[in-house]
Order: structure tokens, then sequence, then C-alpha cells
């Protein structure tokens, strides 16, 4: 796994948030995200009451835990703000579920479009209500996001293979198990069982 910029980080980390919730049936506490974002290779440098600082090579990451929902913002270590990502985890009541959304930061310094779906878990069945497709990055020639089988297969139901998760832009060309994104350069490399 490769972590450069916050993208790369907000993915996985939303992965693991999203599969915590559906093994636990509850929003994670802020012990088990500080545990994590450790596990995702960030080096925790502060703890304060209710805050704390993680850090990569290229990224910073902010978790600020609430009885009510709980943020990470993350930025890159360069300071620069117009890729920084929030990742936010919350009860919704209206919709009865929980959810997991990566949103900008700062929408008016965005470069590009998020196209992330969010993760929207049922509060009642914890059954997945949605089809976000999250994996982690690594480098293969080519930057890629590695999914699952079992994500490919919900995201081709949903009918938006085409669609890259990524940017959201309408431009994915697929070949075999890899596709590659015009817009934003990315890739989605299928890993099957």
């Amino acid at each position: 796994m490769i972590i450069y910029e916050p993208i790369m980080l907000a993915m996985p980390l939303a992965e693991k948030i999203k599969d915590q919730i559906l093994q636990e049936k509850e929003i994670p506490d802020g012990e088990s995200l500080r545990k994590i974002l450790v596990s995702l290779g960030l080096e925790e440098v502060c703890l304060g009451k209710g805050l704390a600082l993680f850090r990569s090579k290229y990224v910073l990451a902010l978790l600020i835990p609430s009885a009510k929902y709980i943020t990470v913002d993350i930025f890159s270590s360069s300071g620069d703000l117009s890729d920084a990502l929030q990742l936010m985890v919350y009860y919704d009541k209206t919709l009865n579920a929980y959810i997991v959304d990566i949103i900008p930061a700062n929408e008016l310094e965005f470069e590009g479009n998020i196209g992330l779906e969010p993760v929207i878990i049922d509060a009642e069945t914890f059954e997945l209500k949605s089809t976000p497709v999250l994996g982690y990055f690594e480098k293969d020639g080519d930057i890629l996001l590695v999914i699952s089988e079992k994500t490919y297969e919900a995201w081709k139901e949903s009918g938006k293979l085409e669609v890259c998760p990524v940017c959201g832009a309408d431009e994915l060309v697929w070949q075999k198990d890899i596709a590659y994104c015009n817009s934003c350069g990315f890739g989605v490399k299928v890993v099957k069982k």
C-alpha cells in the first residue's frame, strides 16, 4: 500500500471503518480509529484532549472524535490545502443509517471532482445500502486503486463501471481486470481470489 496524497489515505481508511461498523455494529470509538490509522502506516505524533495527529512522509491526519460524529481531516504534509479531504463518520437519523463520507475540505480550492460514493449502512439490518468502490493504492508502473472481487461485483451490479471511483469522471477504459481513467490518471485493479 502506498500513500502519496490525501485520497490515498482516505479510501483505505473509509474501507476499514466500513468493515468495522459492519462487524461491530457501531461506529468505532477514538481508540479504534487510532489503531486503524497506525495500521495504515501512520505515526501518532500528538495526542491531546479530543484530538490526535498522525503523519506519514506525505500526509497528515487529524482525528477529532466526538459523541455524535467523527472527523478525520487529511492533508498533504506540504501544507497544500487544494487536495485536502475530510472523512466524516456519523449516524443519520433521517436515513436511519451509519454514513462514512469523504468530501473535499475546501470545495472552492479542490483541483478536481470527488467521485466517491459514501458508505451507507442500514442501522437495523447492517446491510450496505450504497456501492462505494473502496480499496488501497499500490504502484505497479501506474498508481492503481486495488479493489476486491466482491467490491467489483457490487460495482458492476450498480451499472457504473465506466465511472471513475476516484474522480467521478465518466472516462474509465477497461483492459481485462484493470481500468484506467483518462481524467485523473489513476487506475483500478481488481484482485480475484
